[in-house]
């Protein structure tokens, strides 16, 4: 049994879809759990509660944490590092192999041209700190020998059937396909990678079904060569046929909209990601199982297409 915990989102189901290459049992954990195979066994859970994290666990080799908790800092500093204590504890009891997909929050901002997985960690906001202290939680138990386990990283994602919570959904493809300017955040001319979503979940089930990939960290396959701002909503507003109109957004805009927007409060402290090069490296992942990551015109071309049909 391979179980995905937070299977809802994005990558969840992306990962799913490819699991199905290895097993045909796979759980999919979540408060309102979908199929996305016939097969897709579904277990509707509260993953804040230590005991469904143990029911949902149980029976599996191997488990992908996929969930995301509210965008806040003091939702994640409350949520995530119980979450994972619970989990830690859970594939321990039961004897599963742990896949836990990351982020880069905890890099050190003066080093993200380009972040590797040796990058100097260093979190510089609030949310990286807490991000840091899950990825040494769980290194910690594999340097010890308790715990079999990976992280996989990505970078900031985009492509098709993706949720409201994309920056470039909500800052790029909305106001583009309402006619209205796009709210690049920070300056234009710096160049931002992002992981295709589908490249994310393929590599994701590849990772958790190698057994030479546990006790590492691993970037998920990721275009290289990164578009800069300018070049994204340019890419983007030609492939849906309209002007490529765009204003940078400011760190000051950010603050005055937190005031009344919660979302907006909270990106304040990730405007260093957008004001300076953001390049993720996945070198390691393609070489090692000869993965070329989808180019950016083709994700660019699938995740409209996708957009414009289920506006």
């Amino acid at each position: 049994m391979q179980t995905i915990l937070g299977s809802g989102g994005s990558i969840g189901r992306e990962l799913a879809k490819t699991l199905r290459q290895y097993t045909n049992e796979i759980k999919l954990v979540a408060r309102n759990p979908e199929k996305v195979n016939p097969t897709d066994i579904l277990f509707p859970a509260d993953l804040t509660q230590k005991d469904a994290v143990l029911n949902a666990v149980k029976g599996s080799t191997i488990v992908y944490v996929t969930i995301g908790f509210p965008y806040s800092h003091k939702e994640w500093r409350e949520k995530w590092p119980n979450f994972i204590t619970h989990v830690i504890y859970a594939c321990q009891k039961y004897e599963a192999k742990l896949v836990f997909f990351d982020n880069v929050y905890m890099y050190d901002k003066d080093y993200l041209s380009p972040m590797t997985e040796t990058t100097r960690v260093n979190p510089p906001s609030k949310k990286g700190e807490v991000r840091s202290a899950l990825a040494h939680m769980v290194m910690d138990q594999v340097d010890q020998g308790k715990l079999t386990a990976l992280i996989a990283r990505s970078a900031d994602f985009y492509g098709p059937d993706i949720e409201g919570n994309s920056m470039l959904t909500e800052t790029v493809l909305k106001p583009l396909s309402q006619e209205k300017k796009a709210n690049w955040i920070g300056p234009l001319h710096y160049k931002h990678s992002f992981t295709y979503t589908p490249d994310a979940g393929k590599a994701t089930a590849i990772l958790g079904n190698t057994p030479d990939a546990y006790g590492q960290i691993w970037h998920l396959p990721t275009a290289g060569n990164p578009l800069t701002g300018k070049q994204w909503i340019e890419a983007i507003a030609a492939e849906m046929g309209v002007k490529a109109k765009y204003r940078p957004t400011p760190k000051f805009i950010f603050r005055a909209f937190g005031l009344v927007q919660p979302i907006m409060k909270e990106l304040v402290e990730m405007f260093y990601q957008y004001d300076r090069d953001y390049i993720f490296d996945s070198q390691k992942f393609e070489e090692h199982f000869d993965f070329e990551p989808t180019p950016y015109h083709t994700g660019i071309k699938a995740t409209v297409a996708n957009f414009m049909e289920n506006k």
